[in-house]
């Protein structure tokens, strides 16, 4: 599950923030990407909550009937995060396809584009995860990793062939892959036929399917779980279709229809439980997709505002920039603490856990933040190699400047 936007992040300029998009790219002539403020902030809660998720189910054994104390519960829905991940990713592909008439600038443009920014993070993750699985922590009750890990997991097939993982967390990275390779063509739809008709066209044959199970409720195996969630990325998709909505439209209280699309969701699961709304994902998924959508829609539209600030503070916001890179090495770094290192420090359970939240939660972070600014960032900022050595050689050029005692010149600051 990618928890990001697309590859460019340009600066926002006093205009794109004060104004919705559309009127910021008339301001300054040109279209540009679109960065809307707050979704970043989202994306790194979303992360944290994931870590803080992973830190729970592995102190406590017996998930979902976990033994950690019952005030703890709220920690127990890492799933539905990821869920948020994916609506998210939607609605952020699609802003800018939502200015240009659905379209995607090209299906190679845009696969190559997911692919530069995705995978060399991905495989340096993926690297360190075999190493760590290897040689200290196995990160499956399936063993260590195999040969046939190696090849599944590089090639990103692991949503479509069954492998010993190296790491739990990259079940979602298979899934969004091929939500990728889709999304050319769930743009056409939407072009063609319009929002509805796009998530009639996906949601309907997945509810078919959840109700021709035994019990109407589905067992969701190690794998093939992109068919499923198809229809949450695709409400992400229609979703944005608020940014480049009609201020009547954008200045609907969407944060309060979030609230009441969720309340049915929160009563069920609260009636029935913790235990019952895990065994029940399936259909919680496609349930809470709808409220997840409403909730991004109004920070999108800058609302309600107190919100959309603390989404933007820098430390927030700094957290969402890095978001990808700790969702993907958090879980082996987290497995290392719990396994190996605290049962050398205190007992089982909550000595543990809290442990874990002291050590593994701020070391991920840090790990995280150094991990993106070598195998994250750069692709960011770049669009080929190219790119990216002529960045290397202007900050370095910078950079000896600056040692130099002497400022750069103004040109090779600008390249």
């Amino acid at each position: 599950m990618t928890i990001s936007v697309d590859s460019s992040r340009p600066a926002t300029s006093a205009v794109a923030l004060a104004a919705p998009p559309q009127q910021a790219e008339r301001a300054s002539g040109t279209p540009a990407r679109r960065q809307v403020p707050g979704l970043d902030g989202l994306r790194g809660l979303a992360a944290l909550y994931v870590v803080l998720f992973h830190c729970w189910l592995y102190t406590f054994p017996g998930y979902p009937d976990s033994s950690a104390p019952a005030w703890l519960d709220v920690l127990m829905f890492g799933r539905l995060a990821v869920v948020f991940f994916l609506v998210l990713s939607g609605f952020s592909l699609a802003i800018s396809p939502a200015f240009h008439g659905w379209r995607s600038g090209g299906v190679a443009r845009f696969l190559r584009r997911r692919a530069w920014r995705i995978l060399p993070p991905y495989w340096a993750a993926l690297a360190m995860s075999l190493v760590i699985s290897w040689a200290l922590v196995p990160a499956s009750h399936f063993g260590p990793p195999t040969g046939a890990s190696v090849l599944v997991y590089g090639l990103v097939a692991q949503d479509m062939v069954h492998a010993p993982t190296p790491n739990g967390a990259f079940w979602s990275i298979g899934v969004e892959a091929e939500l990728y390779v889709l999304f050319p063509l769930l743009l056409l739809l939407r072009r063609r036929f319009g929002a509805v008709a796009l998530t009639a066209c996906v949601t309907l044959p997945v509810v078919a399917l959840g109700l021709a199970a035994a019990h109407a409720n589905p067992v969701e195996g190690e794998n093939w779980l992109a068919p499923h969630l198809a229809p949450v990325f695709v409400a992400g998709v229609a979703g944005a279709a608020v940014v480049a909505a009609s201020e009547r439209v954008r200045r609907l209280p969407w944060a309060w229809f979030a609230v009441l699309a969720a309340a049915p969701v929160v009563v069920v699961g609260y009636t029935r439980g913790s235990v019952w709304t895990v065994h029940h994902y399936f259909w919680v998924d496609l349930a809470v997709a709808p409220a997840m959508t409403m909730l991004i829609a109004a920070v999108a539209t800058g609302r309600p505002t107190g919100l959309v600030r603390l989404l933007s503070t820098r430390p927030v916001r700094a957290l969402g920039d890095f978001s990808y890179s700790l969702y993907l090495i958090h879980l082996p770094l987290v497995m290392v603490v719990i396994r190996r290192v605290a049962p050398r420090f205190v007992a089982p359970g909550m000595p543990t856990f809290c442990f874990t939240l002291a050590l593994a939660l701020p070391v991920s972070v840090l790990a995280a933040w150094l991990f993106s600014r070598v195998f994250e960032m750069p692709f960011k900022r770049n669009r080929s190699w190219s790119s990216m050595v002529a960045d290397g050689r202007s900050r370095w050029s910078a950079r000896s400047a600056r040692d130099g005692g002497r400022r750069p010149e103004p040109q090779a600051a600008e390249n």
